[in-house]
């Protein structure tokens, strides 16, 4: 390739083969998805929701955004970048099963599948297989970002995935650690901020009462960290556990926050397998705030 200068302007001259084109992907929506769920390595379970919520398969991918939830704001700014194929972890639509039956005359439904429609998007939901890799690709995310990698207890992966031993902190100490590395404005905690603590456990997400009383059973366990849960179940079992003497705490980070990571992680995972396509990861951001922490530009 040669380059001859005149009057100012610079002509590019190509020799054979020289200025070819990189090669652009031609992949569908269904092969990336198909090639995705065989990475993991996992089996899409019986009744899976691993599913497209909205677009055509057969849709030519432009790019690929992953995120914790496909709000309105991260369709714009994935539209902006030219990702047409959305890899969600939540639901689209308001429910688990992105059930629209509810909503089929609602006027933000309606105003949402219009925006998904009108640029041709492919939303497809990465929950259950993302759960099952081994190991769990949320946990994974969550725990590169928490620094807790090297204070992961030995044994087999599903256990050394959720149990930490971290040098010895105080319950207030901890969650002031966690709101810090993942931005969260809305951390909740049950227990006494001062009971000095080294036993961690991590469950991402809304994983339920049974998991987490499961959890703080163990000796293993003083501090839970959770996403979310309904305030009459773990909440009141880990305050009744602390006015009885117990060396036990909760964290509520926010079903989000607790979660978010893993995305980050997985648009991280997913460029070695589509080295052709443009991968970005959207944050979806924590859609709470407190009178004492407005976010950025609303005080």
């Amino acid at each position: 390739m040669n380059q001859l200068a005149y009057a100012g302007l610079v002509f590019v001259i190509c020799t054979p083969g020289a200025c070819a084109q990189s090669p652009v992907s031609s992949l569908t929506a269904a092969e990336v998805i198909d090639r995705i769920v065989k990475a993991t390595g996992a089996a899409l379970p019986a009744n899976t929701v691993d599913t497209i919520k909205a677009g055509d398969p057969g849709t030519v991918v432009t790019g690929i955004a992953t995120t914790f939830t496909p709000s309105m704001e991260v369709l714009r700014q994935a539209v902006e970048s030219g990702d047409n194929l959305i890899v969600t972890h939540e639901p689209t639509f308001y429910n688990h099963l992105d059930d629209p039956a509810m909503f089929v005359d609602d006027p933000v439904y309606k105003e949402k599948l219009a925006y998904i429609r009108e640029h041709h998007l492919v939303i497809w939901r990465f929950h259950d297989t993302w759960h099952l890799r081994d190991p769990d690709g949320i946990v994974e995310g969550f725990v590169a970002q928490a620094g807790w990698k090297q204070y992961q207890n030995p044994g087999p992966s599903s256990e050394t995935q959720r149990f930490f031993t971290l040098p010895p902190t105080t319950v207030l100490a901890l969650a002031r650690d966690l709101k810090r590395r993942f931005h969260a404005r809305a951390v909740r905690v049950i227990g006494d901020p001062q009971l000095k603590i080294t036993k961690v456990a991590y469950l991402p997400g809304a994983s339920g009462e049974a998991k987490h009383v499961k959890a703080l059973e163990r000796d293993e366990t003083e501090v839970l960290v959770v996403g979310e849960a309904p305030e009459w179940e773990t909440v009141e079992y880990v305050r009744d556990a602390q006015l009885q003497g117990r060396h036990k705490a909760l964290i509520l980070l926010g079903h989000l926050t607790s979660e978010e990571a893993g995305m980050d992680y997985c648009a991280k995972w997913l460029r070695p397998l589509f080295p052709s396509l443009p991968i970005h990861y959207i944050p979806a951001t924590e859609p709470y705030w407190t009178p004492q922490e407005l976010p950025k530009g609303r005080e």
